[in-house]
């Protein structure tokens, strides 16, 4: 290809712009060799995203729709990624910087027809307990023919980080028929998955079910599902709560003359600085994080360092949330549920 002019040819020379047609499967960052060949090149290291937000279309009618037109738009620039965070059930496209997701949303409108709005996603923040409870719970409902009963009781205790959930049964006697078992955990399951105190998963607890009782008529496994998940939400109240929240590692890359500015913005963010070294004229900078203060941190990077600054992220682990912002977000989410 040489500006308008197009003409067929059996190889192209280094320097060349060749266009091949109907080739289904390759993408961009493919190389495309003989059958015979046995080049092989190094992969390209990508860089991290620095900008992330959700997308949704406008109107409900292309919720369907975008998903497919947008992996076609997505699969131009490698750098861009989209996916469902299984957390906060959010569709987050993210970049190297707003420009470039702006990009994306003219090509969705101006190729698709699809319109679509972007906004900073939720934090996937979690829940978990720092004291040992006790919790009974008993589920009784009579309103004419076959009623409702169950009762349970719990020792709810917090695990180490990272564990995970535990489920003991120490039911002995048959005070809750073994049949009863699976609903209970199941009921505790849920629960957990909803959230208690601000709507986000539970998480680094251990729940042991030690006595209860039952109704050969009333009990159900539907009535000890509600008994198990009501005693868990007074015993996770009880076992004083909190939230935790992702804290991610950076490598901050500035020019030395920025150092000031961008270590005292870091503090700000609530960020640690875990260290750092000199390599030519440019500092590297280790750090980490909270997510919640990341969203907006590349645009005031690029603003402190005139923007020759960047970095690069990746997830670390979970930490306390300050207590501050805890009931902020508790605040907003019960704000949110009594709309």
């Amino acid at each position: 290809m040489l500006g308008k002019n197009r003409n067929d040819c059996t190889e192209i020379a280094a320097g060349d712009i060749g266009a091949l047609l109907k080739l289904k499967n390759a993408k961009v960052m493919n190389s495309i060799t003989s059958t015979a060949s046995k080049l092989s090149l190094v992969p390209i290291e990508l860089p991290t995203p620095t900008t992330w937000q959700t997308l949704k279309a406008v109107n409900q009618s292309d919720e369907d729709k975008i998903g497919t037109v947008l992996q076609r738009v997505i699969a131009e620039d490698p750098t861009i990624r989209y996916e469902l965070n299984v957390e906060t059930h959010e569709n987050v496209l993210s970049g190297m910087g707003e420009q470039q997701l702006q990009l994306v949303l003219k090509k969705l409108k101006n190729r698709y027809k699809v319109d679509a709005i972007l906004k900073e996603p939720r934090i996937p923040y979690k829940e978990t307990i720092t004291a040992n409870s006790e919790a009974n719970y008993k589920h009784k409902k009579q309103s004419g023919g076959r009623g409702q009963y169950a009762d349970v009781y719990f020792r709810i205790k917090p695990t180490e980080r990272g564990e995970g959930f535990k489920f003991i049964n120490s039911i002995v006697g048959g005070v809750i028929p073994s049949n009863y078992i699976p609903a209970i955990e199941k009921g505790l399951w849920e629960t957990m998955e909803k959230g208690i105190i601000a709507g986000y998963p539970v998480v680094d607890i251990s729940v042991e079910v030690y006595y209860g009782s039952y109704h050969e008529v009333d009990s159900s496994e539907i009535a000890f599902k509600i008994a198990s998940s009501m005693a868990l939400k007074d015993g996770f109240k009880k076992a004083k709560p909190i939230l935790l929240e992702p804290i991610h590692e950076l490598i901050i890359i500035v020019p030395s003359e920025y150092m000031g500015d961008v270590m005292g913005d870091i503090s700000t963010r609530r960020g640690k600085i875990m260290g750092m070294e000199q390599r030519g004229k440019k500092q590297y900078l280790t750090a980490q994080m909270p997510l919640a203060e990341m969203y907006a941190y590349y645009p005031a990077l690029k603003s402190f360092t005139q923007g020759r600054g960047r970095f690069i992220q990746r997830f670390s682990h979970y930490e306390k949330v300050p207590e501050d912002i805890t009931q902020k977000v508790i605040a907003a989410w019960q704000d949110q549920t009594n709309e």
